[in-house]
């Protein structure tokens, strides 16, 4: 599938067709994640927030760790999850 790169307001965008939409299983108001590729590829996945609110009974800072973690490795936990 192809799509045009366009002006939308003052940046530039591209618009994804329904099948796509499906596929990811999306809908208006949720939020999609890129993933940049070393090869190139960019991934297009929806965004799915991790629920920190269950962890209510773990001390604060192994949570903040936690947290930084998925922020900053969220792809690799991923990939390595998806082995």
């Amino acid at each position: 599938m192809e799509r045009k790169v366009t002006w939308i307001g003052n940046s530039l965008g591209v618009t994804l067709p329904q099948e796509v939409l499906d596929h990811i299983k999306v809908k208006h108001g949720d939020e999609i994640k890129f993933v940049l590729e070393p090869d190139g590829k960019v991934t297009i996945k929806k965004y799915v927030p991790v629920n920190f609110d269950v962890l209510d009974e773990f001390d604060r800072d192994f949570l903040e760790g936690v947290k930084d973690l998925f922020d900053n490795y969220d792809n690799t936990l991923r990939r390595l999850a998806d082995r």
